[in-house]
């Protein structure tokens, strides 16, 4: 398996992957250093202040965070989300570790137990992998979109969020974690499913033919931004209400497990696996979890340095701005 795994896309979706994850998890701390250098010279951004949007190391994060984002959707283009969304976790390492080296944010025993079993995990997923399989327009995507199984699952996942945005949020949403974060994942797995989509469109035409000439690619590509605006905004909220340390786990095991249910009940990753390659996989998945959940209970929580979205925070900057002006 690991040979096919070499000759294979897989190795690209793991590689693009791992650089992802690399570069994700150092934005972490690019942009926390750069948080607290505007935070030394003025209101910090966890009492409203918004000086960091000035501050060129906070930007340089965001840089980081824009490229690791790119590398993680190209890399659904080459391998299955079965094998590409757990490896997500390897940026929580990459950020323990520089924290630990950068920010004086020690690392304990259990700490390191916890990256051992992120690292284990990993490498049991990545071995016992299934091949992608050749996709060779947005035509035979829309016909998996289309099979009654995931229908079902798209109508059941729509249903079950509606019910938690409409009925659970306004009632339960500041005291119970499960809420919000399972909105996100909920929303999120379908927003992994579209990006694929629009991701092996767009392979597909810059390799000469032009996919965008079929609607469904443009149905996929509104699915997509519909689903990382409501995502994203959940996930905010989550952030805003409740601690990071705990946040961050529950979202990571929720939204891989989402995740993997409709990866493979759309596109059928787990179809040429043996039973024993299956169960491997979800040993190696299980071993993530536990190896990330360890990790984040033995970090001390940060305060949530940014409350609001993003445009928000530029809009109240060119306010202060102008009105010094």
């Amino acid at each position: 398996m690991a040979a096919s795994l070499l000759n294979s896309s897989n190795f690209k979706g793991v590689l693009l992957a791992v650089v992802s994850s690399a570069f994700i998890g150092s934005s972490f701390i690019i942009k926390k250093k750069g948080l607290k250098k505007a935070g030394a010279s003025g209101p910090r951004a966890s009492v409203g202040g918004y000086g960091y949007l000035l501050e060129p190391l906070w930007w340089m994060g965001m840089i980081t965070m824009i490229v690791g984002e790119i590398a993680n959707f190209v890399a659904y283009v080459f391998a299955p989300a079965t094998l590409v969304t757990p490896l997500g976790a390897l940026s929580i390492i990459v950020s323990a570790v520089l924290a630990h080296f950068l920010l004086n944010e020690k690392l304990q025993k259990m700490g390191m137990l916890g990256c051992l079993l992120c690292i284990v995990g990993s490498v049991v997923i990545v071995l016992h992998a299934s091949d992608e399989s050749s996709l060779t327009s947005v035509e035979e995507i829309w016909e998996l979109a289309i099979q009654p199984a995931f229908l079902l699952y798209t109508a059941s996942a729509i249903a079950v969020s509606l019910v938690l945005i409409l009925y659970c949020a306004p009632r339960y949403g500041q005291t119970n974690i499960l809420v919000y974060i399972g909105i996100c994942s909920i929303i999120g797995s379908l927003t992994v499913m579209s990006i694929k989509a629009v991701g092996i469109a767009i392979e597909l035409t810059l390799e000469g033919t032009n996919q965008f000439k079929y609607f469904q690619a443009w149905v996929f590509l509104m699915v997509s931004v519909t689903c990382i605006m409501t995502q994203l905004n959940y996930l905010n909220m989550a952030l805003d209400t409740f601690n990071t340390a705990v946040v961050s786990p529950i979202y990571y095991a929720l939204f891989t497990s989402f995740t993997i249910l409709a990866s493979v009940i759309m596109f059928k990753d787990w179809s040429g696996l043996s039973a024993s390659s299956i169960v491997s996989e979800l040993c190696g998945f299980i071993t993530v979890l536990s190896g990330t959940a360890i990790l984040h209970s033995t970090r001390e929580p940060d305060p949530p340095f940014i409350t609001g979205t993003f445009l928000v925070h530029i809009l109240v900057l060119c306010m202060d701005i102008s009105c010094k002006v």
